[in-house]
């Protein structure tokens, strides 16, 4: 599956975070697993563990997203490396914003080494929108000090925003013969 390089947004750098990729790992009938890399992470802030659970406002300190346009709208996913997680559904581009419903947690997996955070999430495919996908894996980082950088494959405008369609570069295909 492709991986994508992150950039940051021009007007919030970040200060030590060299690199930000991702990636789908895979994705099967009952699992998509998803992985955020950082390098030059030494000073990234990572949430306290919370227990897994749902929790809103995840996006104000370090975060990772997933965004997926539907057939009518898109849903977006947060996960935090302190195992909380939120999921929504938007009607239109940052209209009718409902929370999705999640029969099953995802399973939220950070791992940190030397200059190196990985943050590895496993969420159950029944709960994702049916593929084929445009999508995009972003991430929000806050390093020590307050300073705060917004990943994304592209960026449109003057302000960080993974709600623009532009953001969704990724596509992952309907399996062969579904």
């Amino acid at each position: 599956m492709q991986t994508f390089g992150l950039l940051a947004h021009p007007a919030h750098p970040p200060a030590a975070v060299r690199c930000v990729t991702t990636r789908v790992l895979s994705m099967d009938a009952n699992w998509c697993v998803l992985r955020w890399k950082i390098e030059g992470a030494a000073g990234v802030v990572v949430p306290a563990f919370a227990g897994n659970g749902r929790a809103d406002g995840l996006w104000r300190t370090t975060c990772f997203e997933l965004f997926v346009a539907g057939q009518r709208g898109y849903a977006e996913f947060n996960f935090a490396p302190s195992e909380r997680w939120a999921a929504y559904d938007f009607t239109g581009y940052r209209e009718g914003m409902a929370d999705r419903a999640m029969a099953r947690a995802p399973v939220i997996t950070p791992r940190r080494g030397g200059d190196v955070l990985f943050c590895d999430v496993a969420i159950a495919s029944a709960q994702l929108p049916p593929l084929p996908w445009r999508y995009a894996l972003t991430a929000v980082i806050e390093e020590a000090g307050g300073v705060k950088s917004f990943w994304a494959p592209v960026h449109g405008g003057e302000r960080p925003d993974f709600h623009d369609p532009a953001c969704l570069a990724g596509v992952l295909a309907a399996p062969i013969g579904a």
